[in-house]
């Protein structure tokens, strides 16, 4: 019995400050970026089963709440950290990058590529080594959507 679509909706998705800025090298601004898609989380708009914060952008994997749309979770993390950040300028770039998770592979493949970000960009030897990720130890993040099987 395959998951209704409602219930498969977990995305990799992509977001990027405008221009690339490198907005999160600030240790509290990359700090209020993890505190908003923790906020979120807790408020039950979306899971969160892995992440990173680079220095000029974010990468999630998210199930979105059954109310809740892709679009919006995008909304309210890009729109609550800069409301949030309280910037008079913009902040990202328009749009995002998001691809749909169809199999537990591919979940897996997305939580490898998130927690070796850092890694690949030579800032950290191991993945568990970086502050503003899931795969520091003690970040609460979701477990894996049921619809992909556990264990």
């Amino acid at each position: 019995m395959y998951p209704s679509p409602q219930e498969s909706r977990t995305y990799f998705t992509t977001f990027s400050t405008l221009g690339r800025r490198r907005l999160f090298q600030v240790e509290e601004t990359v700090g209020l970026m993890v505190e908003t898609l923790q906020s979120y989380r807790r408020k039950g708009s979306f899971e969160v089963h892995a992440f990173v914060v680079m220095p000029d952008h974010v990468h999630v994997l998210l199930t979105p709440a059954a109310e809740v749309s892709l679009e919006k979770a995008m909304q309210l993390m890009k729109g609550g950290f800069s409301f949030r950040l309280k910037s008079k300028t913009e902040v990202w770039e328009r749009g995002h990058f998001d691809r749909r998770i169809k199999d537990r592979q591919g979940y897996e493949a997305c939580v490898r590529y998130i927690h070796e970000n850092p890694v690949v960009a030579g800032m950290v030897d191991r993945g568990d080594a970086y502050l503003f990720s899931s795969a520091y130890e003690g970040t609460m993040v979701d477990a894996m959507p049921r619809w992909l099987g556990r264990g």
